[in-house]
């Protein structure tokens, strides 16, 4: 049976039905007696290169690889950001739930691939749609996209010879997501992307391109005290203590007034941040809760006004894309260096 016109036709089966056709396209590819079957090689030509099936523990959802994908749909900015800074974009069929434009860097890398200049769909597409391009691989940027009410459940889609993949810096459970997220889990995750598809000397050299600039950037030592405000109105959503809001205000060398709170993002309360009074805001700039709109909230707020960053204007800015763990953190951590700089403090 040709899997995927079968994978079409599914839809629209009876659950028993399901269950046999599935049984019967099922490739017969498994993870083999050993478990940790695929790897890396060292082939004649001395470069690397991933010997499949590749089985990886993904947030605790074992996923295998017969080869490297050619047909994926990228959900979240990271997720197609990264395939584009791998020089992959080329596998993209269908992108979805974009959190912003690209960045100029990749600008080019994207106006090559029409999947990402029209995105599938603006928030987390159907299973039906996802299904619909005939991917072999779903590469999502959280676990909640992949649920039978989006994109279709992992193991579902498995069933249906369609690897998932999440960012592991999103997994959610104790024992699988990073605590604290650093720079070694995002380079670790380039890593691991270029292993799947059998690009390693890609992934090699962006990681020691980000390595480098990276290490190029002067940590500012004055202690200066920051919040990251990201969303939210009444009460403030920040970056806390342990996920990229965290990675990135340590690398530029500011003080997280949030950052005993041991979660990666948390409400808190505007008396909260009143009584902190960091040196320094950094806003979220979001197409939809823009950099604009928190500051006219803050300075029309009689409360908030008085805080010392709202009198003088200390704000940094940073795009939403770049707030999740991915290819632009580096660069994010850059851009605040120079916004806080500028601010002549």
């Amino acid at each position: 049976m040709h899997r995927q016109p079968a994978r079409r036709a599914v839809l629209a089966l009876p659950t028993a039905t399901l269950a046999l056709l599935l049984a019967a396209c099922s490739s017969g590819t498994t993870p083999g007696d050993d478990p940790t079957a695929g790897g890396d090689t060292a082939p004649a030509g001395g470069a690397a290169a991933t010997t499949y099936p590749l089985t990886l523990d993904d947030c605790g959802f074992e996923v295998t690889f017969d080869a490297a994908p050619e047909r994926v749909v990228t959900i979240k900015s990271s997720t197609t950001e990264m395939l584009l800074a791998l020089g992959l974009g080329d596998r993209i069929v269908a992108s979805a739930f974009a959190d912003g434009p690209v960045p100029e860097s990749l600008a080019d890398a994207a106006a090559d691939v029409p999947a990402v200049a029209e995105p599938l769909s603006d928030q987390v597409p159907g299973a039906e749609a996802v299904l619909e391009t005939e991917p072999d691989l779903v590469y999502a940027g959280w676990e909640s996209n992949l649920t039978a009410d989006g994109a279709g459940d992992r193991e579902t889609l498995a069933q249906l010879g369609v690897a998932t993949y999440v960012s592991p810096a999103a997994c959610k459970a104790p024992e699988y997501m990073p605590d604290p997220l650093t720079f070694d889990d995002v380079f670790a995750e380039i890593t691991e992307v270029g292993t799947i598809f059998d690009a390693h000397d890609a992934a090699a050299d962006l990681v020691a391109e980000q390595r480098a600039t990276l290490d190029g950037v002067a940590r500012d030592e004055r202690e200066l005290t920051a919040l990251w405000y990201s969303s939210g109105d009444d009460i403030p959503y920040v970056g806390a203590g342990i996920g990229a809001p965290q990675m990135i205000m340590d690398a530029v060398g500011l003080e997280n007034v949030a950052g005993d709170v041991h979660d990666t993002w948390t409400a808190f309360a505007w008396e909260e941040a009143i009584a902190a009074d960091p040196d320094v805001l950094v806003l979220v700039d979001a197409a939809w809760n823009t950099a604009e709109a928190k500051i006219e909230r803050l300075e029309s707020n009689p409360a908030t006004a008085e805080m010392t960053a709202v009198r003088e204007g200390r704000y940094l800015t940073i795009p939403f894309p770049a707030t999740e763990a991915g290819v632009r953190n580096v660069d994010a951590v850059v851009d605040l260096a120079a916004q806080l700089e500028a601010l002549g403090l």
